[in-house]
């Protein structure tokens, strides 16, 4: 079987963890391949180098060198460069990179400095991290989300997403979202294909908006999806009209969309997503989602461990296997 999955952060790369897992436990599991197209418009340059959040945070996560308790970057940090940098009065300060994040960072800035694409640099670095998936880039491209914001401080109108939610912590309304450079971008080498050879398409509990949505900017991508003609579940990273973390609901007011398990899902719309997973606290909501065309299913999403993970990336591609044997029928 070979899955892709579109992938944010910290609640794609945990999802992941826990498809793997399940891949493991599976009759089939030597002889399933899983993709993963990382969101890269939570990129930023600092310090001079090119800093790839989500794709890092996978990487981290599904090769064992996560800070497990924050979510992102690595586990056993020091941070004498930041303090080194904070010295001389060289920011910014609110952007924390640690000594051996700095080396990842370093390595991907020289490597794209020599020529090489964002896609072949990562194949690079996962060659170290072994996460036992295929990581690719949704673009070679520059792209970035930024975020429009009400009465910036400083008077900008706009301010990049890591600015927002690292330094501003999304307490400034979001007037909308950009993602800049992706009308002009391309999937990157390897994304296209992936989609047209898969068996199952799923979309984790990532930020519907600046994650999987970003994703779904580059050009090629959602009709590729659309076109696919195999199930695309995904699961609903709102529980009790809530996100389970992060802010998804100040991003998704600042594209109309209401913060529920129902709302998402049809922001995503039938034309892309078979199949829904919401949490049994939202199993209300399943009459509605299945009224847009949807099937839905109410079964528990929070990621308390590994094995929860698990068991939500089984309920995915079982809810798949259901949307699959409808269409056969």
């Amino acid at each position: 079987m070979r899955i892709v999955v579109l992938a944010g952060g910290i609640g794609g790369a945990r999802f992941l963890r826990g498809l793997k897992a399940a891949v493991a436990d599976a009759d089939d599991a030597g002889t399933t391949d899983i993709t993963v197209i990382g969101n890269t418009g939570d990129d930023i340059h600092l310090f001079g180098l090119k800093v790839c959040p989500d794709l890092d945070t996978v990487m981290y996560t599904l090769g064992g060198g996560i800070h497990e308790e924050q979510g992102w970057g690595r586990a056993d940090e020091t941070f004498a460069v930041k303090t080194e940098l904070a010295a001389y009065g060289v920011g910014p300060e609110w952007f924390g990179l640690g000594d051996r994040d700095f080396a990842t960072h370093i390595v991907r800035t020289q490597m794209l400095g020599a020529g090489y694409p964002l896609s072949a640099v990562t194949e690079a670095l996962c060659a170290r991290w072994q996460p036992g998936v295929r990581l690719i880039p949704m673009t070679d491209d520059r792209v970035e989300t930024h975020v429009v914001v009400d009465t910036p401080e400083d008077g900008r109108k706009a301010v990049h997403f890591q600015e927002y939610w690292v330094r501003l912590h999304a307490s400034v309304p979001a007037q909308a979202i950009l993602p800049v450079g992706a009308e002009q971008s391309k999937p990157a080498p390897g994304v296209l294909e992936a989609i047209a050879g898969a068996d199952v398409i799923l979309f984790p509990p990532s930020n519907p908006v600046v994650s999987i949505g970003t994703i779904l900017a580059v050009p090629g991508i959602r009709e590729a999806i659309a076109e696919a003609g195999v199930p695309v579940v995904g699961l609903s990273p709102i529980v009790g009209d809530a996100p389970v973390r992060g802010m998804a609901d100040k991003v998704l007011a600042a594209v109309g969309v209401e913060s529920t398990a129902a709302a998402v899902a049809e922001h995503y719309g039938s034309g892309l997503l078979d199949g829904w997973l919401v949490d049994t606290v939202d199993a209300g909501l399943s009459e509605a989602v299945e009224a847009a065309g949807i099937r839905c299913r109410a079964v528990p999403l929070m990621m308390t461990d590994v094995h929860a993970a698990a068991r939500m990336a089984r309920e995915a591609l079982t809810l798949a296997e259901e949307v699959r044997g409808e269409a056969r029928a």
